[in-house]
């Protein structure tokens, strides 16, 4: 199989996010924009990726590396067109003698199988490739130009079309696969003859067709090819990416009530016969087993559910929660770092953060694990069918030993063995009739302020 190098242009500075935060660092469907290319890039097993980035990249480089570590990186100093940046990679392919492959870190829709069927275009006859698209509104394009043989001679970008050539809707996405040897003996002739005066990677096809070598055209969906320039086009693509996220959930068996309230993050994993009903977020690292109910406007982030469990109304998981097969986790509970066991239940407005409750656990209304004490976080260790009455507080570090209850409103400070119950409680004073003369005694003052102020 011949070998993939991929350069990735993510060197914008995205001036019209109105933001400091690079461009191809914004987030839809809870993963950057870069991270959507490189996962969809990573799946092509490339032999090297260069990331060309502007000045003051660490940001861009951290980010690439958590999902190709091996990536390298080029800094475009001066923004001279796509050209001038893919130019920028030239020194770390040298000596690379297989199939390039030229992304963008803004263009995050575009899926594996298109880069597949783009790449393989390159054979024999084809030294260059070009992935297009029919637009429905092609302004602002490039136009491919072909020949009768569907072979691409030139590109027209659109400020230098002519009036036919703008009439034309197959248009470039910019994304091309071409021979490495190709690629760094026609880059360096690409002049800046154009209007905007810059360097354009779209000027090789014109230099691959005088020198005789056939550009060939792969075609993908116009979605594919979005990229974004402004916080409106970014919404955009968060929702092309949902309903992409929902029909893929549905069809591999999940049930969404509603699917328009349904968010997805882009690796979240859902199993078979869940149930979601609406209002319902998924954010980075969630995954989800089999024949698990999420009950309303719940929310989930960093968390792993198994099979069987019951979620919601109004849940929150938090990150590096996990809750067990057949656990309750029920309305406005928080779980946050926490394992909840087989069975557990903790059905009612109550806080789980940085602890363990174990299988058949039982964690009453209103019950807090008291996990910090204003410097550093404690654990809770609940062992396994425990019994928590309501509204009680676990001061943390503790453990409840298996077997173990705790009454209702208790504040526990120290471990409570097995099979004990602890009870923290002061005890309950009676004095008959002191309601009935506390009532008297302020009906008369009531009266007499009334009076006085007459």
């Amino acid at each position: 199989m011949t070998e993939i190098a991929i350069i990735v242009l993510a060197a914008g500075m995205g001036t019209r996010m109105k933001s400091n935060l690079p461009k191809v660092l914004h987030k839809v469907a809870g993963r950057s924009m870069l991270g959507h290319v490189l996962s969809a890039a990573a799946l092509l097993r490339p032999e090297r990726v260069v990331v060309v980035h502007g000045p003051d990249a660490d940001a861009v480089k951290k980010e690439t590396e958590k999902f190709i570590p091996h990536a390298r990186f080029a800094e475009q100093t001066e923004r001279k067109g796509t050209g001038h940046a893919v130019l920028a990679a030239q020194k770390m392919l040298a000596d690379f003698s297989g199939i390039t492959l030229v992304l963008y870190g803004d263009v995050p829709l575009t899926q594996t199988v298109s880069l597949e069927k783009l790449v393989a275009k390159i054979s024999g006859k084809h030294a260059m490739a070009v992935l297009g698209f029919h637009a429905a509104n092609p302004q602002g394009y490039g136009r491919l130009i072909l020949t009768q043989q569907e072979t691409i001679v030139a590109i027209r970008e659109e400020l230098d079309a002519d009036a036919d050539e703008r009439r034309i809707t197959l248009c470039n996405s910019g994304i091309i696969a071409i021979t490495n040897a190709v690629l760094w003996k026609l880059l360096p002739e690409v002049k800046p003859n154009n209007k905007k005066g810059e360097i354009y990677l779209t000027d090789l096809v014109e230099l691959c067709h005088n020198a005789k070598h056939m550009v060939g055209l792969e075609i993908c969906s116009e979605d594919e090819t979005q990229g974004v320039n402004d916080r409106l086009q970014l919404s955009e693509i968060e929702g092309k990416l949902q309903t992409r996220y929902r029909k893929r959930a549905m069809e591999q068996g999940a049930t969404l009530v509603d699917p328009a309230t349904t968010y997805f993050s882009a690796d979240t994993k859902i199993g078979t016969d869940v149930i979601i009903e609406p209002n319902v977020f998924f954010g980075p690292g969630v995954e989800i087993g089999n024949n698990v109910m999420i009950h309303a406007n719940c929310h989930f982030e960093g968390a792993k559910v198994h099979d069987g469990a019951k979620l919601g109304p109004f849940a929150r998981l938090r990150a590096e929660s996990e809750i067990g097969p057949k656990a309750h986790i029920g309305n406005f509970v928080e779980v946050k770092k926490t394992r909840v066991g087989a069975g557990a239940k903790a059905n009612h407005l109550a806080y789980l953060g940085d602890g363990i409750v174990g299988d058949g656990s039982n964690i009453g209304a209103g019950t807090i694990f008291c996990n910090y004490d204003g410097y550093e976080k404690h654990f809770t260790d609940i062992g396994e069918n425990v019994f928590v009455g309501s509204n009680s507080a676990l001061v943390a570090p503790v453990r409840i030993g298996s077997g173990a209850n705790i009454a209702a409103g208790s504040v526990i400070t120290k471990d409570v063995p097995a099979d004990a119950l602890a009870l923290v409680r002061a005890p309950l004073e009676i004095k008959a009739g002191w309601a009935k003369a506390y009532r008297a005694v302020k009906a008369k003052r009531k009266a007499q302020k009334t009076k006085d102020n007459k």
